[in-house]
């Protein structure tokens, strides 16, 4: 499912075959468990996505809330987005350690991973790096990119 006119996450979820939503949910219980605190779950860029509230930070480069991670349904596979890992070499390589650690092939762009199933994935790295970053520090992170 490359788009979607769901307006909810529980709408996104009923409307994905049995096997695509129970992976999806039990990725999305990860990242729900190790979210720290602040941090929105909503649709939004046609996915689940975990966002800096505007009301937090509304001066964004295009008006929009920043994106924290996201987990999608893609026509072949599904993807989970964690931006704390883009342009953070140490914390991409802590991912990559546990990846290894555990087993799995990490099948990864700059920040996000492509699975199969949840079995896929290092649910405890991945738990780690959305755990990686508060709010505060987030933004602060964004700000100083926007600078430059």
């Amino acid at each position: 499912m490359a788009t979607t006119k769901a307006t909810t996450v529980a709408q996104y979820l009923a409307q994905l075959p049995a096997e695509r939503r129970a992976a999806l949910a039990r990725v999305r219980s990860v990242i729900r468990k190790h979210l720290p605190r602040g941090y929105r779950e909503s649709m939004s860029w046609g996915m689940i996505a975990y966002e800096v509230p505007l009301s937090r930070h509304p001066k964004t480069y295009n008006g929009r809330p920043l994106l924290y991670a996201a987990l999608a349904a893609q026509k072949g596979y599904s993807t989970l987005h964690l931006m704390p890992v883009y342009g953070n070499a140490a914390l991409a390589r802590r991912l990559k350690e546990g990846f290894k650690k555990a087993g799995k092939k990490l099948d990864m762009g700059k920040a996000c991973i492509r699975f199969h199933r949840a079995e896929d994935l290092a649910l405890d790295a991945v738990g780690k790096a959305v755990a990686s970053t508060p709010l505060k520090r987030f933004i602060g992170y964004a700000a100083s990119r926007r600078k430059r």
